[in-house]
């Protein structure tokens, strides 16, 4: 089972997805239930790959890779698209997340009425396709996913969400669309600069079909192919992630080619491509100013669209930069270091301050996350150890807090349709263990010690402080992002849950109820793992250390 257990977390919600569809009408309720059993189910598979996964290897491990596309172009070689799945440190982290919030969103779509075959389907399809971003080894294949991914979400917000859910759905798609754009040109244009050495050197006949590969094979093949000495046709172009990044895999003279100095305009290629790549994924973050369509969306989605987008969706893009902008371009972000951490800056204070001022909770929450998501592009552009494991732990942190966040605002908005702060005082009154559990997400959120949120900041500020090429003064700005958090999760707790009861429309106060047994069940969970997080770091940083720690040393 071990061999194949990549693949079923892919492929079981692509099942899913495809059984609900034709799920019979007359017991369409069950779909809540098998919905909710896939995705339980994931998490088991997920927890398998976890207990069975080397904490001290740097390397991928559980690999599954098949020749998927072979095209013999002629004299301009061959392309090779390859289905190529692993976990390392760096990925199996936001798999397990992704397993856990995929669960708790599938519990809090019991409430969905509405065309619920459509609904659970597009949900499952969702599913399958997240995990495989975190998964693919091919860029190709990483792209499908990557592009598969917009479309439920597109469907889940426009057609479940609220009174503005056609224009919140549109503008997601065409943002991360266009970024995903960005991403495809720079993803053609390695295809062209780089070969898979041990597909070429089977092509000259360094190697049979079935011989495994060996170290001095591929050095040979990389030296013959600096020399000049392999002929154009019996090149083997490749998607694949750990060939893209060893530059010794790229052409002489390619666009891409780290050594090939070529320009455009007064700015090198490589540049270029390093920014287009930050940009299409600087949408998925998201990192201010192409961050706009995240309130927007928050707030149309239902709770558990809500819940996934923030809790999975973004890290995506944190993903992305870690495992391809820095995996691909290194010397790139190194000396983009200034800029980018300047860039996270921004948005650590500016969605501070947008938080700071809104009345609505879920676009309090939205511009939160934006806030929130700064600290890991912080950390990933301090480049240190420190900073690329802080971001890690700060991408899985805010998955847990920002689904309870989400689950937490939806309580309300399920039973009142009004999420506006300043209609609501002294909800503790009506609903003390809602009150009590909004505390817990409030003040872990903001950073208190003892809960995840603490550790994931720390980390990314240590890192942008260690970091000599990044002036001390962007970190110190930084933390203001953290007294803003204080500031608007205290004033929202002060004003919403403390003094006399009062509610804004008295004909809906008895809708106000406490939890039922299965909210209480979702936040406790999460307020549970968000404790084990910031108590036992290291249940994270033992799977992400070794990695990174390869992955720097790799880099030289």
């Amino acid at each position: 089972m071990s061999d194949y257990l990549l693949s079923l977390l892919i492929f079981v919600p692509l099942a899913g997805a495809l059984l609900a569809l034709l799920w019979p009408a007359r017991r369409v309720q069950d779909l809540r239930v098998l919905t909710t059993a896939i995705c339980g189910l994931e998490v088991l598979l997920s927890l398998f790959v976890y207990f069975g996964f080397d904490k001290s290897s740097a390397g991928y491990q559980f690999r599954e890779t098949v020749d998927w596309i072979t095209l013999s172009l002629g004299g301009l070689g061959t392309v090779s698209v390859d289905y190529a799945l692993a976990v390392d440190g760096i990925s199996l982290p936001l798999v397990l997340l992704a397993a856990v919030v995929m669960l708790v969103g599938a519990i809090s779509s019991w409430h969905i009425t509405k065309r619920q075959r459509a609904y659970f389907s597009l949900y499952l399809l969702l599913s399958g396709t997240v995990l495989g971003c975190f998964l693919a080894q091919d860029f190709f294949l990483f792209y499908l996913f990557f592009e598969f991914m917009l479309l439920p979400m597109y469907f889940l917000i426009g057609l479940w969400g609220g009174p503005r859910r056609e224009y919140a759905a549109i503008k997601f798609f065409v943002y991360t669309f266009l970024g995903s754009l960005l991403i495809l040109i720079v993803m053609i244009g390695l295809y062209l600069s780089a070969i898979n050495p041990v597909e070429t050197a089977q092509a000259v006949g360094l190697l049979g079909l079935g011989d495994a590969p060996n170290a001095g094979v591929i050095l040979q093949i990389q030296q013959a192919l600096a020399q000049g000495f392999i002929e154009p046709g019996q090149l083997v172009h490749t998607f694949r992630f750990e060939y893209l990044a060893d530059a010794a895999n790229y052409l002489p003279g390619a666009w891409l080619n780290p050594a090939s100095g070529i320009f455009l305009g007064d700015t090198p290629v490589r540049i270029w491509a390093f920014w287009l790549l930050f940009a299409g994924f600087a949408v998925k973050l998201p990192v201010v100013p192409v961050h706009t369509w995240l309130p927007d969306a928050h707030v149309e989605a239902p709770t558990a669209i809500s819940v996934v987008l923030a809790g999975i969706l973004l890290k995506i893009g944190g993903y992305g930069f870690i495992r391809i902008v820095d995996g691909f371009f290194p010397q790139e972000a190194f000396f983009s270091s200034v800029p980018l951490a300047l860039l996270a800056m921004i948005s650590i204070v500016y969605g501070g301050f947008n938080a700071l001022a809104q009345s609505d909770l879920k676009k309090m929450i939205a511009y939160s996350s934006v806030s929130h998501m700064g600290f890991v592009l912080l950390g990933i552009a301090a480049f240190t150890a420190e900073g690329i494991n802080g971001a890690i732990y700060q991408m899985v942190s805010h998955g847990v807090l920002s689904a309870m966040l989400f689950l937490l605002a939806g309580v309300l908005s399920d039973r009142t349709h009004d999420r506006q702060i300043e209609h609501y005082r002294g909800l503790i009154g009506p609903m003390p263990r809602y009150t009590v559990l909004t505390g817990v997400a409030f003040f872990a959120s903001l950073g208190l010690p003892g809960f995840s949120g603490f550790v994931g900041e720390l980390f990314t500020l240590m890192g942008a402080f260690r970091a000599d090429q990044i002036p001390a003064w962007i970190p110190a700005l930084s933390t203001l992002g953290i007294m803003l958090a204080a500031a608007y999760f205290l004033w929202t707790l002060q004003r919403m849950f403390f003094g006399g009861f009062w509610y804004s429309n008295s004909a809906e106060v008895p809708a106000l109820t406490d939890l039922t047994r299965r909210e209480i069940g979702l936040l406790m969970a999460l307020a549970v793992l968000t404790l084990l997080l910031g108590l036992f770091p290291n249940l994270l940083f033992s799977m992400s250390g070794p990695t990174v720690q390869g992955w720097f040393e790799g880099m030289g």
